[in-house]
């Protein structure tokens, strides 16, 4: 059972009200939603004075719940991270405490990162500013005492790349981390310290509302065309409640009765669907079932029975936790987040038949790509990016056309940009760098840092710097105040306020400066997204676009064995490719294998797994057949 907290009953009132939503949930009903399930008014949580009274002639049972009760203690330590234990490798023979190993291996990795990047000449030049920003990276996760961390993510990492696994540039924050970008380290933990996250449904409005026809026995035409009144509205919140007297400013939830007239007039002219919403309005938001987190993993500094509960879900093998991702880090506990990304899998098949078909390349990394490259360019400013990452939608290949990049950093912005709030800013943008407009910058000292986006703070770390240039903040506060303003809590932003124009003040501007300035910042916090992330997806769509330009037949083989399942994508696919100039040899039982294949710099063969009807496992038994004993020559054969 997923673990709740007791429900207590001050009064009858409260037991009569649960009674009624649990017989709704359990489908104890009949047609005019009485119970059945038999109580008494005696069914209340009672004080103990009470229970005192009624249990005089048999205190031995309150002295034994007692006993009961000190033999069930259970103590949580809120607030204090518990991190997986690290076992450090011995470094020269030694084994070194986690903090300096951290740091060694921290450095390490910088090392051959330069060397990589860098020749000699010019890495020692470059190496003080990288060091410079280790050292603070360093002490910094030091000091928060998350050594742990990073070194088992590196651990992941290098386990994932040495396994078969593509792994991508990163996403997040930490796609930004010089201490990310610098380890590679590996070393494997035991699954009873590992799990799975829980994840609780909960009833929205639509569903309470089918759940609660269902169990009433309404007709399911009836339910569900009260169910599709209620708005759907992307991003927000949708809820059958009545509309309170006072609707606070920050109450962004949507009323479906002040929505929706037609539905506010049905509820008071139908005794039937004022009953439904009646009964819905009760059950919305309680739990409706258990799952399991997408891509959460958690893990523990020893097993996880010594820190949390645990659930099997039927018929699975594989344990998850009975707290959600919240519960799991108000305890302490480190929640490590695994995404599957289809264009990772793209990437490395595309590897695989570049390094087959050109001796050349037998070496081919795409993290040796330069980025500048004008023909890939010239793709993203044609618009030319069906089955590009993160470019492929209609929206973004007109932006693309209207904006012409030709930088990773103009594609790092575009993609910060296309979503709902930021794309507002897209005309100026566009404008700023086609010269119709010229950049405004609200202080010479910010110009730097937004020189890129065309005096746009399009990223949330731009908003953080101007914080710190202008407003004397910490890096911690500046975060702080980011999250303020992205939630858009009036108290706490009349204070950042204030602590902005000291800050501000003590930098040379005036009041009514700060507050242009702090107005600007709060304008743009809102839309602001992590450059992090959204410079390792532009990298990935940089790869994915170079590959599309330079190894067209490969791209699409790729792309093609991917999405061998999904038709609709396979013509789409297949129409694009016939755009850029490619043929498609037909399935050739004699030739074919189970994915699509390049057979020259200009065409693909049809892979095998892609006909109607066939299997992967049929389709390997088939080539193997041919290859240990020649050509099929018949059907028979």
């Amino acid at each position: 059972m997923v673990a709740t907290h007791p429900v207590q009953f001050l009064t009858y009132d409260d037991y009569e009200a649960h009674e009624a939503r649990v017989c709704i949930a359990e489908g104890e009903i009949l047609g005019n939603a009485r119970r059945v399930r038999k109580f008494t008014r005696e069914q209340y949580f009672k004080s103990a004075a009470l229970m005192s009274e009624l249990f005089a002639d048999v205190p031995s049972a309150l002295a034994n719940t007692l006993e009961i009760a000190k033999r069930c203690s259970l103590t949580l330590e809120l607030g204090k991270p518990m991190l997986p234990d690290y076992p450090t490798p011995p470094v020269d023979g030694v084994r070194l405490p986690i903090d300096a190993y951290f740091r060694h291996a921290s450095f390490e990795g910088l090392e051959a990162r330069l060397k990589h990047l860098y020749p000699q000449e010019v890495r020692e030049q470059k190496r003080p500013v990288y060091v410079e920003r280790l050292e603070f990276e360093i002490k910094t996760i030091l000091k928060m005492g998350f050594p742990g961390y990073f070194l088992i993510v590196g651990d992941f990492i290098n386990w994932a790349k040495n396994n078969g696994c593509p792994v991508g540039p990163g996403r997040g924050s930490g796609a930004g981390s010089l201490v990310a970008y610098s380890l590679n380290i590996t070393d494997l933990y035991g699954h009873e310290a590992v799990s799975q996250i829980v994840t609780f449904g909960t009833m929205a409005a639509r569903a309470a509302i089918r759940d609660v026809g269902r169990v009433l026995d309404f007709p399911y035409g009836f339910c569900d065309g009260i169910s599709k009144l209620i708005p759907n509205k992307p991003g927000q919140a949708v809820t059958l409640q009545l509309l309170p007297a006072e609707r606070k400013k920050s109450d962004k939830m949507v009323y479906a009765l002040e929505a929706e007239p037609v539905l506010a007039e049905r509820e008071r002219k139908e005794e039937d669907v004022h009953t439904l919403l009646e009964l819905a309005r009760k059950l919305e938001g309680l739990t409706r079932n258990v799952g399991m987190h997408a891509g959460g993993v958690l893990i523990a500094p020893g097993k996880l029975t010594d820190f949390c509960p645990l659930y099997l879900q039927p018929g699975s093998s594989s344990a998850v936790s009975q707290f959600d991702k919240n519960d799991v880090e108000a305890i302490g506990l480190v929640k490590f987040d695994f995404l599957g990304l289809a264009t990772l899998t793209i990437l490395e098949i595309a590897r695989q038949f570049i390094m087959a078909r050109h001796p050349a390349q037998k070496d081919f990394k795409f993290e040796d790509l330069p980025l500048n490259d004008a023909r890939v360019y010239r793709l993203f400013a044609e618009g030319k990016t069906e089955a590009v990452f993160q470019f492929e939608s209609i929206g973004m290949q007109r932006m693309l056309k209207d904006a012409r990049p030709d930088r990773l950093e103009d594609l790092i912005a575009m993609n910060a940009l296309y979503r709902p709030g930021p794309m507002d800013l897209i005309p100026t943008y566009i404008a700023r760098k086609q010269g119709k407009e010229v950049p405004d910058y609200p202080d010479p000292r910010v110009k730097p840092m937004l020189e890129e986006t065309y005096g746009i703070m399009v990223y949330q770390e731009q908003v953080m710097q101007t914080a710190q240039i202008l407003g004397g903040y910490s890096l911690g506060g500046a975060d702080m105040l980011r999250r303020a303003m992205g939630k858009k809590d009036e108290k706490e932003m009349a204070a950042h306020r204030e602590i902005f124009r000291k800050g501000a003040g003590i930098n040379g501007l005036s009041e009514e400066k700060a507050d242009e300035v702090f107005d600007l910042m709060e304008k743009f916090a809102g839309y602001g997204f992590n450059k992090s992330h959204s410079a390792a997806y532009a990298l990935l769509a940089y790869h994915t676009a170079w590959l599309k330009v330079h190894y067209t037949a490969e791209f699409f083989a790729a792309n093609m064995t991917v999405e061998m399942g999904d038709t609709d994508k396979l013509k789409i696919l297949h129409s694009d490719a016939l755009k850029m100039d490619i043929s498609f040899e037909s399935p050739d039982v004699n030739r074919g294998d189970y994915r699509f294949e390049p057979t020259s710099n200009k065409s693909v063969r049809y892979g095998l797994g892609a006909i109607k009807g066939t299997g992967q496992q049929a389709i390997e038994a088939i080539v193997a057949a041919r290859q240990s004993g020649g050509p099929f020559t018949s059907l028979f054969d």
